[in-house]
């Protein structure tokens, strides 16, 4: 039998290779249509909790998984040679970069090599972490020949980039339409069958450099349209105007216009890294992406920013910010979720603690957050999530509103805190004639 026939009658078995919050959605859902899944990660940690039923991600519930796991359909292991038995493999490990903002291949680079001892004839791998284009035939083919297989003869090959938004009520697997590029037109077609019985319309395109360049281009232009305001947002504190009233008069125009917001900086595993990802490759082409570094650059300056507007307001309440009690609020790169990967909490924290200012954070979401190990902050501090109580917001001289969670009672922060930097527009709405309220983006109060 063919691959294709096993994909259409669902005999076909996948393999997920990273189960973090794309492999862990991608696994459960294809699990849920039929398929028998093999979810592989090498954190021991993740595997006990899903064989035990338990989810880690915050959008799977515990309920899907012990369901999966229960019936049989979803089996969790650290161990590669699972893979042997798997007809079609998505890799979906991260894709970090270093501290010089060069890219670290090691994750795909490594479950490549565990996948080309293991692979099988007539199988199909399909990459979906998000990289560079070229990735896929430059560094993850080589890699699965080594066994003496050959992509599009012997297997088939394919990038499909990920598009997963944590915390999304509204896109999900179900409706949000997939790109994929194939090696070969073979690769494309078995590719595209096979995500097709999972998301609602794939779109195909002529090479995996080409959905490797979509993914990119998604999230680059997000990149560069939020520091686009962010920088307005800059002009607009100086020239004595509220940019978020500028943008909400803006978004009046239904036609030509299409709403970005400031804020304290970019996070998240895709908009702070990506534009890296291809301004590095840019280079062995003679090319320099200046408007894409830019943007990342007006991007990075956020948190310094943030510190500078909690300096400033500390000192027209006349306090110095070195022992300062400085109260941040949401530590989730974005508000209603539990993901802090490359939060610019992390930065304003490691700039406040560089000022000898006492730091604590509060979050729903993120019981613990680590900072440090690096040239701001070389120590490294694990803090711990402190109650949002009227008592700790009345014992911190500054509050600064990193991620706007909609849990949070806004209304007793202004009732309690003396100073709040708000970064994010979350006091829109609260009267606050105690509390001094600095909004990022307008003018700074008198």
């Amino acid at each position: 039998m063919g691959l294709d026939e096993k994909i259409r009658d669902k005999s076909a078995t996948i393999a997920v290779i990273g189960l973090g919050y794309v492999g862990l959605p991608l696994a459960v859902e294809f699990a849920r249509v039929g398929y028998k899944v093999i979810g592989l990660d090498t954190d021991a940690s993740k595997v006990a909790r899903l064989r035990e039923g338990s989810s880690y991600i915050q959008d799977i519930s515990s309920t899907d998984v012990a369901q999966m796991v229960g019936t049989g359909r979803l089996e969790a292991t650290t161990e590669y040679d699972s893979l042997t038995r798997a007809n079609a493999i998505f890799i979906c490990v991260p894709t970090p970069f270093n501290a010089m903002k060069a890219p670290d291949l090691s994750f795909i680079l490594s479950a490549a090599q565990g996948i080309a001892s293991r692979l099988q004839p007539d199988s199909l791998v399909v990459l979906q972490s998000t990289t560079y284009p070229g990735t896929t035939d430059e560094d993850v083919q080589p890699i699965l020949e080594k066994t003496g297989l050959k992509a599009g003869h012997d297997f088939h090959l394919a990038f499909s980039p990920e598009r997963i938004n944590p915390g999304d009520k509204v896109y999900s697997v179900h409706n949000t339409p997939k790109v994929v590029g194939g090696l070969t037109p073979r690769c494309t077609e078995l590719a595209a069958l096979l995500l097709a019985q999972l998301f609602p319309r794939v779109h195909i395109v002529s090479t995996p450099r080409a959905a490797e360049m979509t993914k990119l281009l998604e999230n680059i232009f997000r990149s560069v349209n939020i520091a686009l305001v962010n920088e307005l947002a800059l002009l607009c504190e100086r020239m004595g105007i509220n940019v978020w009233e500028v943008i909400e008069a803006a978004s009046t125009k239904p036609f030509g216009y299409m709403p970005f917001y400031p804020g304290p900086g970019v996070g998240g595993h895709c908009i702070p890294v990506d534009p890296y990802y291809l301004s590095w490759k840019a280079r062995e082409y003679d090319f320099y992406t200046k408007f894409i570094e830019l943007a990342a650059e007006v991007n990075q300056a956020m948190p310094y920013r943030v510190v500078s507007r909690t300096v400033d307001g500390l000192n027209r309440l006349q306090r110095s910010v070195k022992g300062a009690r400085v109260l941040v609020l949401g530590i989730a790169f974005k508000p209603d979720v539990d993901d802090a990967r490359n939060t610019p909490a992390e930065r304003i924290i490691e700039l406040l603690l560089d000022q000898q200012a006492q730091v604590s954070y509060h979050d729903p979401y993120v019981p613990k957050f680590r900072v440090g190990s690096d040239v701001f902050q070389r120590q490294v501090l694990v803090l711990e999530s402190q109650p949002f109580t009227p008592e700790t917001i009345a014992a911190a001289d500054a509050v600064i509103i990193v991620s706007g969670h909609h849990s949070l009672d806004y209304q007793m922060l202004a009732d309690r805190a003396s100073l709040i930097i708000d970064t994010v527009n979350a006091m829109r709405h609260i009267q606050h004639p105690r509390a001094r309220v600095e909004l990022l983006g307008a003018p700074r109060k008198n």
